[in-house]
């Protein structure tokens, strides 16, 4: 099992309609599974090209 390195969270944002009208949403964060060091890590995807 892949363990969790990111502390990153879902944004919680308003979706706009044509008439202005604000409903929540979340926006989730680019989470990838990557092999580091032999290791299996869920990192975000900012976070992995900085590794690579």
């Amino acid at each position: 099992m892949a363990k969790k390195v990111s502390t990153k969270k879902p944004l919680t944002v308003n979706a706009r309609s044509h008439a202005l009208n604000a409903t929540k949403r979340r926006q989730k964060p680019n989470l990838q599974k990557k092999t580091i060091n032999g290791e299996k890590v869920i990192i975000s995807a900012r976070e992995a090209k900085k590794v690579a």
